[in-house]
């Protein structure tokens, strides 16, 4: 096989995170016996060595973010001795499935550039990937359809986070578990958030493996800013709080024509709960008690709805309408003075082709909020993660392929490339040199050791959808903030007792999934 090297490849576009999260869904265990044909094709394979020289910042990166940050064509981004691809055992790889398959299902708009991205796994391991293309739009029907089937067309597929308890409960997906352990998948340097809750199902074990990482931030910009308080922006003491948030907004929005003082993300659905999960993780808001009973209505969750409602009267215009596409649209082209959104937009910002507003913003710590209870608590919301299927024939090939796929170098790069395909490693978000060409990486890291997450249950996604719902009718004015929570809280015991919680059928126990909601449980501070 021969690896056309692709100076442009988009990890972003190897999986397109879609607007409506039309990622999708789920995949798992078992797998039919392979005979072994590998022995005598890798012997014929190029050297491993060489492939693995290829994969570098001069052969993935973009030329234009090379030459804009200096980047020497073998910078490291990251940390070889912790990235996978350069520790594992590539001869006992080919040796044991060189002349296998793995058939990967993908968004059919997707599939020529994974074709691209994966020829170096294929000259790697000797293992052909077959694309299983589906349409974007029917994506997750197709293949839940699929799982329900019990013979789903694909041994792999990579999808959005929230949907793991989704496909881990009725065990279409495979545990991950004796794999990581043989190919010494290097979880540890996965920040905890990501390691907890894109990988493992709570107490059930390992069943994906972390790929694009997000964690939500605050971005502003420094110029305008300036032009209210008088001073430089300071990361933690410029917006020190959601009430001083309040006020600058208002402040901010009489500064320049067709600029809002702030923008954030308040249409309907999963949208809405997204920027009230962020708001309210610093409120103090847990979003059940020891017996899954959902407590996000008391008075720390309506406070952050509240806060909500407040901020929203000096943001940009639609705001209710908004998800992510229109909330970076509005960012990048300097619509907006300040932005609660994804770490991508403090990164992007910076990037000529991408941005209106290079050199003049900077991303902040998390405010705070004031009240008893509140906590620094950075949301981890979103994400995807990747998976094998249960019905696999080659479940063994699949979990190879997404190893590569995840490892530490490739991750580094998507960053780099500013794609919106985040890093979850330690060692990526700790370098100096990817640093560099990641605005926000810093705080960003220094947020990990702290973030708090929603846990990857059944239906947990259709229950943010109903809830986003209620809050949108907030926002529009149409119900009281305490009305939206109530609301939205007897939603989300209808579904969860429709997937088996409140019975003795209920995946687990609520402390099997309780230490990652927090992971800044019981640490100090940064403030």
């Amino acid at each position: 096989m021969v690896w056309r090297n692709n100076r442009d490849v988009s990890r972003r576009s190897f999986l397109k995170s879609t607007t409506s999260v039309g990622l999708a869904a789920t995949a798992a265990a078992g797998g039919l016996p392979l005979i072994n044909v590998g022995s005598g094709l890798a012997q014929s394979l190029e050297d491993p060595a060489d492939i693995l020289a290829r994969i570098r910042v001069g052969d993935y990166v973009r030329q234009d973010y090379r030459e804009q940050y200096s980047l020497a064509d073998d910078d490291a981004l990251w940390d070889p001795a912790k990235d996978w691809i350069r520790t594992v055992d590539w001869e006992q790889v080919r040796n044991e499935f060189a002349g296998t398959t793995v058939r990967f299902a993908i968004g059919a708009a997707d599939m020529e550039s994974a074709a691209d991205g994966l020829e170096p796994f294929e000259a790697l391991s000797g293992i052909e990937v077959e694309l299983v293309p589906i349409p974007d739009d029917s994506l997750y029907d197709k293949v839940l359809a699929e799982f329900i089937s019990g013979n789903a067309s694909f041994d792999a597929l990579q999808f959005f986070s929230p949907w793991l308890g989704d496909f881990a409960a009725p065990g279409f997906l495979t545990r991950l578990d004796d794999f990581a352990e043989k190919w010494k998948l290097p979880l540890e340097d996965f920040y905890d958030t990501y390691r907890l809750n894109y990988g493992y199902f709570g107490d059930k074990g390992l069943f994906g493996i972390p790929f694009d990482c997000d964690i939500q931030m605050v971005h502003v910009r420094p110029s305008l800013l300036k032009q209210v308080t008088g001073q430089d922006v300071d990361t933690k003491l410029t917006v020190p709080t959601y009430d001083e948030m309040i006020r600058l907004a208002a402040e901010l929005n009489k500064i320049e024509k067709g600029v809002a003082g702030v923008g954030l993300m308040a249409g309907r659905g999963f949208w809405s709960t997204y920027t009230w999960e962020h708001i309210a993780a610093q409120y103090g808001v847990d979003l059940f008690d020891d017996d899954w009973e959902p407590i996000f209505n008391n008075d720390a969750g309506v406070k952050a709805l509240e806060t909500i409602l407040a901020l929203s009267e000096s943001a940009a215009e639609g705001i209710a309408g908004w998800g992510w596409p229109e909330n970076r649209a509005a960012w990048l082209g300097g619509q907006l003075a300040m932005n609660i959104s994804w770490q991508d937009s403090g990164t992007q910002g910076t990037r000529p082709d991408q941005s209106r507003i290079v050199g003049d913003l900077v991303t902040i710590y998390e405010p705070r909020a004031t009240i008893e209870g509140a906590r620094f608590a950075p949301p981890n919301i979103a994400g995807s993660t990747s998976c094998v299927t249960a019905s696999a024939q080659n479940p063994e090939g699949a979990f190879l392929m997404l190893a590569f796929l995840t490892t530490a170098s490739i991750m580094a790069m998507n960053e780099a490339n500013a794609n919106g395909v985040a890093p979850g490693y330690k060692s990526v978000l700790k370098n100096e040199k990817l640093r560099a060409v990641s605005q926000p990486a810093e705080i960003w890291a220094e947020s990990l050791e702290y973030a708090w997450c929603a846990p990857r249950i059944p239906g947990m996604f259709e229950m943010e959808q109903a809830l986003g719902n209620e809050i949108n009718k907030a926002v529009v004015g149409q119900t009281s903030a305490k009305e939206a929570l109530d609301t939205g809280a007897a939603a989300w015991k209808r579904i969860m007792t429709k997937n088996g919680f409140f019975s003795k059928n209920e995946p687990f126990k609520y402390a099997a999934v309780a230490p990652a909601t927090w992971v800044g449980r019981g640490k100090p501070s940064p403030f």
